[in-house]
């Protein structure tokens, strides 16, 4: 989908994170842009600046109910006829020990990162396919690649998207309609710039991190020349991962290696500890705590 000019895209997250700059870039495209979000302040106030570039609107959407995204669809739709490209960029983490985890939160965290995603590919593809052009992006991570430890669900459902994308691009080819995956390491914003913020600990030196413009320019990038996966790391990210889909002994060597393993259990630890400080009560349980 090289020209992107009067095409019309949904993007999920809008409200925060990286989803702003996102906007940002497919609003330079002169796309019309629907922002879906829970913040209706910061959804407003994000429209509000892209419309000096672009036609825009907020939808208040929570990814989680089936209905708010039937709405969506329809509101888009019936706004601008259709929709040819959308971006499924919502989603949440839940860095801590597992055992910890609620079954209430697994869910959420798979309903937020993974379900969303695909009931809402299933709604707007039959229009797509109808008129033989279309793109999804699906937002993944480098969690996916390499399984970092006390991120369970969030790497597993990062992981499933980048197999629902692939499946995508192989079952539509022929149809004119099209997925990419992005797959950003630590960005400096989002989640991992609210994990600095909330624990004060800083990303291992060799993993690096990534501007968030950096991510919204590789969304375009991947619509314009129909990209199957772009990672966004500094360094030979690619190589490394590649090389631990081949060894898995390799990967889970090269995580500790380089301080990625180490990171995210001192992320749970520390939220585990802000936890037992708030409710003592958990120090009853033989497990709380513990990696």
């Amino acid at each position: 989908m090289r020209e992107l000019k009067g095409r019309t895209a949904i993007l999920t997250g809008a409200s925060g994170g990286i989803g702003p700059y996102i906007a940002q870039a497919l609003g330079n495209q002169k796309i019309n842009l629907v922002l879906a979000g829970l913040s209706s302040a910061a959804l407003n106030e994000l429209a509000t600046k892209i419309a000096a570039i672009t036609d825009v609107i907020s939808v208040l959407t929570d990814v989680t109910d089936r209905k708010a995204l039937e709405e969506l669809v329809s509101k888009v739709t019936a706004e601008y006829g259709s929709v040819d490209i959308l971006v499924n960029n919502a989603g949440i983490e839940m860095f801590s020990s597992y055992h910890s985890l609620a079954p209430d939160d697994i869910e959420y965290n798979v309903n937020v990162n993974l379900t969303s995603a695909m009931i809402l590919t299933c709604l707007v593809l039959p229009g797509m396919l109808s008129r033989k052009c279309g793109h999804i992006v699906n937002m993944s991570s480098l969690s996916a690649k390499a399984g970092p430890p006390c991120a369970e669900p969030y790497s597993a459902t990062k992981a499933a998207l980048i197999a629902f994308t692939e499946s995508l691009r192989a079952e539509y080819r022929e149809s004119g309609v099209s997925a990419s995956v992005i797959c950003p390491g630590f960005v400096t914003a989002g989640i991992y710039q609210r994990i600095v913020e909330e624990t004060g600990l800083s990303a291992p030196r060799m993993l690096g991190t990534s501007p968030p413009e950096l991510v919204a320019e590789a969304v375009v990038r991947a619509i314009k020349k129909d990209i199957p996966e772009i990672i966004v790391n500094p360094g030979p990210t690619r190589l490394l991962t590649a090389i631990a889909e081949l060894s898995p002994s390799f990967g889970e060597w090269v995580m500790h290696r380089i301080g990625a393993v180490e990171w995210f259990v001192k992320v749970a630890k520390f939220r585990d500890q802000k936890a037992l400080r708030k409710d003592p009560h958990k120090l009853g349980d033989p497990h709380f705590g513990k990696n």
